[in-house]
């Protein structure tokens, strides 16, 4: 049985990045190398997930640095190619230190001792009535003993400059709190941000009328999304953010030529077929 068209905040934001890059990663499922800043992403988040199996007292900084090396052994095992982000022992060495310093920096966030999360890595889902399915990872929810639920999220990276509103991040966790409050009948009292590498953070009370913005967002986003499919084409959008992306040689802002669409993997990914096919 197929499965249903479906958006998440991370695909969200690839379209309104660039639709050809969305393309990319969602139709034709293109692959992309590694990146030693995105594997570092994951390997943090894998340590603060794991961190919360131990007994509170001994959740401290020690042991999630000890965790840390061990937590990139394994991912190695499991895919190989990771091996080759990094010149040499050297290299890896110093990445393995920079993921220390964003764990160290998580404890002068927050003291895990004093929390008891009541999810982690949660998958969520929602249907939205005339709309695509929601889908997304919460990195952790949190339930105080009044009910009141607090969805947090890690960021490896730095605190977004504030003269840009911290658009992607804002849009990303009221999605959450959209599909939480659908779920469990209740919003979310707080979303927080966590900033891994230079300690800050972001918290955001959401409303009733951020929920309707979100979900407003999220329709005008999908209706851009399925408009392109249906006609077959997916615009390339230049901007700074070109220079880290994985599709150049394929792009023809830089000389790249756009492989043909299939449009059975449009259909897939969109319930729509293009008129073109």
């Amino acid at each position: 049985m197929p499965r249903p068209p479906a958006l998440s905040p991370s695909r969200a934001g690839d379209f309104q990045q660039c639709p050809l890059m969305f393309r990319y990663r969602t139709v034709d499922r293109l692959p992309e190398r590694p990146s030693p800043a995105a594997t570092l992403g994951t390997l943090v988040h894998a340590v603060l997930e794991r961190l919360y199996d131990l007994p509170a007292r001994e959740r401290t900084v020690d042991s999630a640095h000890a965790r840390l090396e061990p937590q990139w052994r394994e991912m190695v095992a499991k895919q190989p190619d990771l091996a080759e982000l990094h010149a040499d022992e050297a290299a890896e060495q110093a990445w393995l230190a920079d993921g220390r310093q964003r764990l160290a920096t998580y404890f002068e966030l927050e003291n895990p001792q004093r929390l008891e999360p009541a999810a982690r890595e949660e998958f969520i889902e929602l249907q939205l009535e005339d709309g695509p399915l929601l889908r997304g990872i919460i990195d952790r929810i949190d339930i105080a003993p009044d009910g009141s639920i607090r969805i947090v999220d890690y960021k490896t990276g730095k605190t977004p400059d504030p003269r840009y509103g911290a658009k992607k991040e804002r849009f990303q966790m009221r999605f959450y709190a959209l599909v939480i409050e659908r779920i469990r009948q209740r919003r979310p009292a707080l979303l927080q941000l966590l900033f891994l590498k230079d300690g800050g953070r972001l918290e955001i009370r959401p409303t009733g009328d951020d929920i309707a913005q979100v979900e407003h967002e999220i329709r005008e986003i999908w209706n851009e999304i399925t408009a392109a499919a249906s006609a077959g084409r997916f615009r390339t959008r230049k901007s700074a953010l070109c220079g880290w992306c994985s599709f150049q040689d394929r792009c023809p802002e830089f000389g790249g030529v756009e492989p043909p669409l299939d449009p059975d993997a449009v259909e897939r990914a969109f319930g729509v077929r293009p008129v073109t096919a």
